[in-house]
């Protein structure tokens, strides 16, 4: 094994304490009950996620009062952004030029307009606005704004999503995935840290285990508040279940309100209400959570309730490559699995799934594939040299050398023979992992675990027998090959993601490894409708004063600004537009 496996508790709490002091990892997670006697804010910010966060961040720019109310103990601030892996989405950047990527806004434009296709005429009205800003926003300010906060990048851009084979479909024409040097406990601190010296100066209050069951509005429509229940004290760690237990009532008041509670990754049950059969197939019977309990959705129909423009709620963003995490912290933990172009992938009936499902091509139309067959899962066939090289793991946890900024171990980890370690520990623990010296052995370790028909080895080994005869000459018939081919003129991808073409029945890149691939639930694509002020809307176009949202709980900006489909390195880069733009209009709206 390359590297050491070290638990991310461990190393994020270390860096973290380092970085943002003691005050932000190490503080002790009791109730905290704030009264408005002696704290007249001019915001409410509903949720102590990222979006939460840097709306916070803005107005204690401008001097405004912010109580900050979140159903979860101080712990938990950064919400789900702390698990992330920390892309965020560029546009023609100097670490993009340096390894020869040419991007322009136009291009990022026509990739992200290809992948939204926008097609509702009222629901993505809005949303069509925020992508235009958002592509000029991450091609013209987004880096610097992060970076005056003392955010950095690894020096390699990822390549995400590469897409469905046409120019103007979807996809990422060319690498821009930028990954944070300190993954999503970084982006997380470089908001958090301003917020919390706001704090010191008072300008900040935190109400935690406070649960909002109510926006309050007064005889114009106009919110002015919100109402909710006090929740029982919690010192659970960071992304575990806590309780829900009733201990008292709460009502605060303020001129302005923001949403920003996250989306229905964890509610299983409200992503089988708006799953989009017609569109995708039936809806998984298996799910696995790739994001905390916490995450319920639950200010949604409170914010519909009141009177906001709920918007497509069909769309969503889950992941086909979900395995179980061996070492889980919530319930039904999973992790996703980002592959590299290599392994071949088969449906659960047997069947190699073809062009644009390849992984990490086109999400939602592998995910329509899959589910095509009546079946939930699916399967990667691959060998030792291509999960050496091609497997990383999503989450800051699954990454302890990049999260805890540790460059000797990140070098030791991703250069050195051997699979990073994280990935070598699912391989020994994870139950959707098989591994043996033949193919006949495999297929039986993989009959041992599958939901659905049994395998035929003598089908699977036609099969990759043919893929392999492909890769005796510089040039292929085979998609996938040439895809590979293609992705090895990046040198990014050359030199660290993509491993050069070779037979995966030679014993030489041995033992074959087979991993069983689970429905991973995680983003809501569709919310709450808002202007580009990220002032919530009512379903006849007009402004609801007084409420605002952002970040997922409002489709990352305008009610669903990705559209169908997510380019990745954009959820994170979607909180912080919508939590800026949402954190700047408050405190306007505040000012004397």
């Amino acid at each position: 094994m390359c590297g050491e496996y070290v638990s991310f508790r461990t190393i994020a709490i270390s860096a973290a304490n380092n970085a943002a002091g003691a005050s932000f990892w190490g503080m002790s997670s009791t109730t905290e009950q704030t009264s408005e006697g002696d704290f007249a804010p001019d915001a409410i910010v509903v949720g102590a996620g990222l979006a939460g966060l840097v709306a916070t961040h803005e107005l204690v720019l401008a001097g405004r009062k912010v109580l900050v109310i979140d159903q979860e103990n101080r712990a938990n601030l950064g919400g789900q952004a702390s698990w992330s892996l920390g892309g965020l989405f560029l546009v023609d950047t100097p670490e993009q030029r340096r390894l020869g990527i040419k991007d322009s806004f136009e291009l990022a434009l026509q990739d992200w307009l290809g992948s939204a296709g926008f097609d509702r005429e009222d629901e993505d009205r809005m949303a069509r606005e925020w992508a235009r800003a958002y592509v000029r926003f991450a091609t013209d300010e987004k880096r610097d704004y992060m970076r005056a906060l003392g955010w950095r990048s690894t020096p390699v851009v990822g390549w995400a999503e590469r897409g469905g084979g046409l120019a103007d479909g979807h996809g990422n024409s060319v690498p821009r995935f930028h990954l944070t040097w300190g993954t999503g406990p970084e982006v997380v601190r470089v908001f958090l840290e301003p917020v919390l010296a706001g704090e010191a100066k008072g300008l900040v209050r935190f109400a935690f285990r406070h649960q909002v069951d109510e926006l309050v509005t007064d005889d114009s429509g106009a919110v002015t508040g919100v109402r909710g229940t006090v929740l029982a004290p919690s010192d659970t760690e960071r992304g575990f279940a806590s309780n829900r237990d009733a201990v008292g009532d709460f009502s605060f008041a303020a001129p302005t309100v923001l949403v920003s509670s996250g989306g229905i990754g964890h509610a299983h049950d409200l992503i089988r209400r708006n799953w989009p059969t017609e569109r995708l197939g039936p809806c998984p019977e298996t799910m696995i959570s790739g994001v905390p309990a916490y995450v319920d959705g639950r200010m949604l129909g409170i914010s519909e309730s009141a009177g906001a423009a709920l918007v497509n709620r069909d769309r969503m963003w889950h992941y086909t490559e979900g395995i179980m995490n061996w070492d889980p912290v919530w319930p039904d933990h999973a992790i996703r699995i980002i592959p590299g172009p290599s392994s071949l992938w088969f449906d659960a009936t047997g069947i190699r799934m073809p062009a644009p499902c390849f992984p990490g091509f086109d999400t939602n139309e592998t995910m329509k594939r899959i589910l095509s067959t009546g079946y939930d899962y699916s399967w990667f066939v691959l060998d030792q040299s291509i999960i050496e090289k091609e497997f990383a793991l999503s989450g800051s946890e699954q990454n302890p050398d990049i999260t805890g900024k540790d460059l000797k171990l990140t070098l030791r980890s991703r250069l050195a023979k051997g699979a990073p370690g994280p990935v070598e520990a699912f391989k020994e623990h994870g139950v959707d992992f098989v591994v043996a010296d033949s193919l006949a052995e495999l297929v039986a370790g993989m009959n041992k675990i599958a939901r659905g028909p049994r395998l035929d080895v003598a089908e699977l080994e036609r099969q990759i027998v043919a893929r392999d005869r492909e890769v005796g000459n510089p040039f292929t018939k085979d998609a996938q090959i040439a895809a590979i081919t293609n992705a090895r003129k990046y040198f990014g991808d050359r030199a660290g993601r993509v491993v050069k073409p070779h037979r995966i029945l030679d014993p030489a890149h041995g033992p074959l490894i087979a991993v069983r691939l689970n429905v991973l639930t995680r983003k809501t694509l569709g919310g709450l409708q808002t202007d580009l002020d990220s002032q919530v809307l009512r379903p006849d176009g007009t402004v609801f004063d007084g409420l605002y949202a952002a970040g997922e709980v409002a489709g990352f900006g305008g009610g669903g600004v990705h559209g169908y489909n997510a380019l990745e390195g954009t959820f994170l880069g979607g909180c912080i537009f919508s939590g800026r733009a949402a954190g700047r209009a408050m405190a306007a709206a505040t000012g004397s």
